[in-house]
């Protein structure tokens, strides 16, 4: 692709991103993760990409036991990527993966591991300098498609997407976009940076946030154990 669809994205370009996050994960540690009322579905400046399908949305399954995550995989998105934790930097914003990582997301690993009650946070980059990067295509998820997260204990949480929307700056809800929209639900948010990209200032005009909810599992593999002639019975 032409270096003019990636105009030197670079570390100024994820600014406003981690902007929002730092707002959000300040108000985030205000027990806001584990509210119980849903939020207004989002509309003007935080309105859902893709018009949602008729069909309905499967079940919630029930949280499951923590566990660090350590990749995920969105087959819709093209994303296959190993998840790194990821804490805030002195100025208290969240630790995006380094540019040398771009193929890697992040996860706040001061908040839930995905899987677990209330709303775990993911973060990638959408571009670097010269070509895309782990969330390129993370605006083309639509409601209803799937992602599974692998984690430390071996199992692998599958989750639904519910909505994906772009949220401007300048109207970015902390409570809307990290709040748990149903208490003690398993959810998960994926970010990146969206919108239009300002050349002058190098950074983006919104992000892209994607709701999901836990609604399958797959449990650890054990390995079948062996026996030796003459000791098995």
């Amino acid at each position: 692709m032409s270096e003019s669809r990636f105009p030197g994205a670079g570390r100024l370009a994820m600014g406003l991103v981690w902007v929002a996050l730092l707002l959000g994960l300040w108000m985030w540690g205000r027990d806001i993760t584990d509210g119980t009322g849903a939020p207004a579905p989002m509309t003007g400046d935080a309105a859902a990409v893709g018009r949602p399908p008729a069909h309905p949305l499967p079940e919630a399954h029930a949280p499951l036991p923590a566990a660090r995550p350590e990749r995920i995989d969105i087959a819709a998105a093209g994303v296959h990527a190993p998840v790194i934790a990821s804490g805030l930097d002195r100025e208290g914003a969240v630790k995006p993966p380094p540019f040398r990582r771009a193929d890697s997301v992040a996860w706040y690993r001061g908040g839930p591991e995905p899987g677990t009650a209330g709303a775990a946070v993911l973060v990638g980059h959408v571009d670097t300098r010269s070509k895309p990067a782990v969330f390129y295509r993370l605006s083309d998820l639509r409601r209803g498609e799937t992602l599974r997260v692998a984690r430390s204990d071996g199992s692998t949480a599958e989750f639904t997407v519910e909505d994906v929307a772009m949220v401007t700056a300048k109207h970015f809800d902390a409570r809307r976009v990290y709040g748990a929209r149903t208490g003690g639900r398993a959810e998960l948010r994926l970010i990146t940076c969206g919108g239009r990209f300002d050349r002058k200032t190098r950074t983006y005009s919104a992000n892209v946030v994607v709701s999901a909810y836990l609604t399958d599992t797959k449990p650890p593999k054990h390995p079948t154990p062996r026996t030796t002639p003459g000791n098995a019975g």
